[in-house]
């Protein structure tokens, strides 16, 4: 299945750079390019559309205004110099939020998040609504974090995972995705076992919203989520451990 992509901003090198990762992605077909959101609008009206990689900061309508103005979202990556505008990217439920400038790493990172949506969506798969447990004894069932507007309350049971987006870390349940700025450390702190752990270096998952395991990808309603080689050992230790524990 090929995604059907255009990309939009105002600076020339940045639509080169897109331009060359998306011809080394055999999945992506790159339709055009522009360089303003006023054109792109009227692209849009005539020509179908899977994917738009959308610069925030130009000139006339920003990126932000367009897809506020669109009737029809297709999916969304947003990309930007700057990381002021993850939280009201996210708000608007995008795809991804790409950090100038872009590595092809964190470019097929997200690309790759979206063929996986996409394949979701063409199957008709939903999500299955997790039960929430009681909190272990002793341990808090909910914690406080800094969003761009309030401090906002999180039910621990409630979080099925944990995304890292740059300095930013998506918190997801059920109901809602908040974003917050926070460093790695005080994320470890508050995602603690044996309710939480760290398979990756920008996932943390609820051990017990896991729906299954397969290889090295860890499946959480539709997320497919990676395991990498760093945590492999001992997120698979938690798994055996837990398991032993059930037959006592």
């Amino acid at each position: 299945m090929k995604i059907r992509c255009i990309a939009i901003d105002d600076e020339p090198l940045a639509l080169d750079i897109l331009s060359a990762y998306c011809a080394r992605v055999p999945f992506l077909e790159l339709l055009r390019t522009f360089d303003n959101a006023m054109e792109t609008l009227e692209y849009l009206r005539t020509h179908p559309v899977d994917l738009l990689f959308l610069d925030i900061e130009m000139e006339g309508l920003t990126g932000i205004q367009l897809l506020n103005v669109l009737k029809e979202r297709p999916h969304v990556i947003l990309t930007s110099a700057y990381d002021r505008y993850a939280m009201q990217g996210y708000d608007l439920d995008v795809d991804d939020y790409l950090l100038k400038p872009i590595s092809l790493e964190r470019f097929l990172r997200g690309v790759n998040k979206v063929r996986e949506r996409m394949g979701r969506e063409a199957s008709g798969s939903e999500a299955v609504p997790p039960s929430i447990p009681p909190p272990a004894e002793g341990e808090p069932d909910y914690f406080f974090v800094k969003t761009e507007t309030r401090i906002e309350k999180v039910l621990a049971p409630e979080v099925l995972y944990v995304e890292g987006m740059g300095d930013y870390w998506k918190i997801v349940t059920p109901k809602k995705r908040i974003m917050t700025l926070m460093n790695a450390r005080g994320i470890d702190e508050m995602l603690r076992e044996p309710r939480f752990c760290r398979v990756h270096k920008s996932w943390y998952v609820a051990l017990d919203k896991i729906d299954f395991v397969e290889r090295r990808h860890i499946k959480i309603g539709n997320e497919r989520i990676p395991v990498s080689e760093t945590y492999q050992k001992h997120f698979f230790d938690l798994i055996e451990n837990n398991k032993m524990a059930q037959h006592r």
